[in-house]
């Protein structure tokens, strides 16, 4: 009696038929296939990508497959409680919660797995920094929702359709309360849709008088996270990002041209100095060879003559470690080959007014 009432307290809320018929062994070994596939695409597809990728993958696998483990359990112990209810009785009327549970597991692993083949998928793009998280999450979202209506429809009954039909006020409550939120959420969608920028791009951000320079970390939900010279955080909302003006100096195959000035004493011998700098530069390893330096005078005075040599760089966060040494050695190598650098000149006169002189 306690057994049948329990089972008829379950079969209120569940349809107990529908969930054993879902819980067959060929959703198991689908879930398992996919993992193994996963696995297999990470060991074969994706061996160049930088270690901090690599770390990220392995700690999502080994999430994965404690939460494989658990589904394994739950599916084994249904399996025994459903073949075992008639020696069984006493525990009858825990099979359907047992199969329930089973079921959202089972559900909570396919999310993950799926989530993983397309955070690795995304990763082909991008071998060295990784992809932004709000585009896996987007689809994480997405394919629980499915699943959720779905499960719910199958195993509770309920017709989710006329519901979400007269909730249209508490929607509009809740579109109004999440404004910003779903602001910055379309905003980052935008961006990530334009690909004007990436993670590990260097970007410089300008809005009225606000302006910032990082190498971006992640897109959020809300917000783009950006890494500084000094490795301080700087955060924008996507909103901000989608409004404000992006310059970025990380365009693919494209190098980036950097300038630098000498002032040389007037007189000096213009052309040694000059292929002293193009030498200079070209010897130092982080500047690229094609285009090659190239020195030239850009301004000149009464008392000095400007040389300006320009050059090409592949990351554009090694500019000032190379200017250091642009400097450094161009310093160095032009007093070496005795070429004088121009000093500062301030001249000071001094004139005595009609007025200063009567008084004198």
């Amino acid at each position: 009696m306690v057994n049948d009432g329990g089972i008829s307290m379950a079969e209120k809320f569940i349809k107990i038929q529908v969930l054993y018929d879902i819980l067959q062994l060929e959703g198991f070994i689908l879930i398992g296939c996919l993992l193994a596939i996963s696995w297999l695409f990470y060991k074969f597809f994706l061996k160049e990508v930088s270690e901090e990728r690599h770390k990220s993958i392995r700690n999502h696998f080994r999430i994965l497959i404690r939460h494989f483990v658990i589904l394994s359990f739950l599916f084994v112990l249904f399996i025994f409680l459903q073949s075992s209810e008639a020696q069984l009785a006493s525990f009858n009327r825990f099979t359907p919660y047992f199969a329930l549970l089973t079921f959202i597991w089972a559900n909570i692993v396919f999310v993950k797995t799926t989530r993983l083949m397309v955070l690795q998928y995304l990763f082909l793009g991008s071998m060295k920094h990784g992809v932004p998280l709000l585009l896996v999450n987007i689809f994480s979202l997405l394919m629980s929702i499915v699943l959720l209506f779905w499960g719910i429809n199958r195993i509770f009954g309920l017709e989710l359709g006329p519901l979400l039909a007269t909730s249209a006020a508490a929607s509009v409550i809740l579109g109004l309360a999440l404004q910003d939120t779903l602001g910055n959420l379309f905003a980052g969608i935008s961006l990530q849709l334009d690909r004007n920028f990436e993670i590990g791009d260097w970007l410089e951000i300008t809005s009225g008088i606000q302006k910032a320079t990082g190498q971006v970390k992640e897109i959020s939900w809300r917000s783009t996270t950006l890494v500084g010279f000094s490795d301080e955080i700087i955060t924008f909302s996507n909103r901000f990002m989608a409004n404000a003006q992006i310059s970025n100096f990380s365009p693919p195959d494209n190098p980036i041209l950097r300038r630098q000035v000498f002032r040389l004493a007037y007189g000096e011998n213009i052309e040694l100095a000059k292929q002293i700098l193009e030498k200079i530069v070209a010897g130092i390893g982080e500047v690229r060879g094609i285009p090659a330096p190239w020195a030239y005078v850009s301004d000149a005075n009464e008392n000095w003559v400007e040389l300006k040599i320009i050059y090409f760089i592949d990351h554009y966060s090694s500019q000032y470690s190379i200017g250091d040494k642009v400097y450094s050695r161009g310093i160095a190598d032009l007093t070496a080959a005795g070429v004088k650098l121009a000093r500062q000149v301030v001249e000071v006169s001094s004139k005595s007014t009609p007025d200063d002189s009567t008084k004198l």
